[in-house]
């Protein structure tokens, strides 16, 4: 016993000492307000249910709140409530599992003791999204990034080469299986050019088809650019420009989380929406000609005159494992057929009764959207975990 009061000694020592060196919240003027947000039926419901829980327990009940996580520093979490911002703790009971397993956007039912700054949360309620990733090699580490939000937005920079389109249709194969909307937001367009912006739209176009959301940005751009030029290339091929093209992604009312690698100018370009320097942005590195990883802290943005999104850290790695079927939905031509293919554990890419192939052939439909769907689905049989049986790639 005399250890484990050490020990818990010890963890309140450290939090204590972590809690020092947070923001203070009076100073992040770019958090939503509690009337930008807005819990689901099932929500609200469950914190009723949650409330009575706690009254029972002997919580006094004006001492509980329905609240929002509106952000996370090194696990620490932000909420508000209808009269209230303050940082909170987690109950007993929850630290018992994965400390740090609440997320931007989850909706709690939140305790704030008479006479205390800190707050406690009690329960963490029903989400209505999930956008996560797999951590490492395997299906038994799920890492929520955002939850309850509408709209996904992958960030992703231009430059001479042509666009990664294979990065953008694995964010894509993500978000489709966490059963999010999808957008992609093309930054620093002007490292590109206009002939550079056409074919890279072109491109994606060809992936990802016509129905995915793309703007086109100078955000992080370093110099002059071509504006109209720019501009005419994405008004040709029907897709959005500028900072009001993103902000028409995310109406009032719209929660949307912003994805992409260090650097892709995410914080450059929410800088821009918002209308002042609040987010801290790198300078480019000449080694890679990437922007260097600014983003520590996962937090919620308010966009004046629109939604709310959030801002999440670079991504160093998306791990498809346990993404089948979001493969399957950002690919379902090709999906269909392989279900038609002869042998079950078919590559689609020599074996005899291919249907895969013999679809390419027909349409001839050999170029990026097929080597995207062969290049990630031969990477998830790499995987060491067995695939979802009932997805066939």
């Amino acid at each position: 016993m005399a250890k484990k009061a050490k020990a818990r000694r010890t963890r309140e020592v450290r939090a204590d000492r972590a809690l020092d060196t947070l923001p203070a919240l009076a100073t992040l003027t770019e958090l939503p307000t509690y009337a930008q947000l807005s819990a689901c039926e099932r929500q609200r419901a469950a914190f009723e249910a949650a409330r009575e829980r706690a009254s029972e327990n002997g919580v006094e009940p004006d001492e509980l709140a329905l609240g929002c996580v509106v952000r996370l520093d090194r696990g620490f979490p932000a909420i508000v409530t209808q009269n209230a911002l303050f940082r909170a703790e987690f109950a007993t009971r929850l630290t018992k599992g994965d400390f740090s397993r609440v997320a931007v956007g989850d909706w709690v039912c939140a305790r704030r003791p008479h006479g205390h700054d800190m707050g406690l949360i009690e329960e963490i309620l029903p989400r209505e999204s999930d956008i996560a990733r797999w951590k490492g090699g395997n299906r038994g580490e799920r890492q929520t990034l955002a939850a309850n939000v509408d709209l996904v937005i992958v960030v992703q920079q231009l430059g001479s080469q042509e666009v990664d389109y294979a990065r953008v249709a694995r964010s894509a194969v993500i978000v489709r299986d966490c059963g999010a909307e999808l957008a992609v937001v093309l930054s620093k367009a002007d490292r590109a050019g206009a002939e550079g912006v056409a074919r890279d739209l072109d491109a994606l176009h060809e992936v990802l088809g016509d129905e995915v959301r793309l703007v086109v940005t100078l955000a992080g751009a370093e110099g002059d650019a071509d504006i109209e030029a720019v501009r005419a290339v994405a008004e040709g091929h029907g897709v959005g420009f500028g900072e009001e093209g993103v902000r028409a992604l995310v109406p009032e009312g719209t929660v949307a989380i912003v994805l992409g690698e260090s650097g892709a100018g995410k914080s450059t370009l929410l800088n821009a929406l918002l209308g002042r320097a609040v987010l801290e942005t790198g300078a480019v590195r000449a080694s890679d000609d990437a922007g260097r990883h600014t983003t520590v802290a996962r937090r919620m943005v308010a966009l004046p005159g629109a939604g709310i999104i959030v801002d999440e850290p670079g991504l160093r790695s998306l791990p498809l494992v346990g993404h089948e079927r979001g493969l399957a939905k950002v690919f379902p031509d090709i999906a269909e057929e392989a279900v038609a293919c002869r042998f079950r554990n078919c590559t689609h890419t020599h074996e005899p009764g291919c249907a895969v192939l013999a679809f390419a052939d027909e349409r001839g439909y050999a170029g990026r959207r097929l080597e995207a769907y062969l290049s990630l689905a031969h990477e998830m049989r790499q995987s060491k975990q067995t695939l979802d049986p009932d997805v066939v790639i």
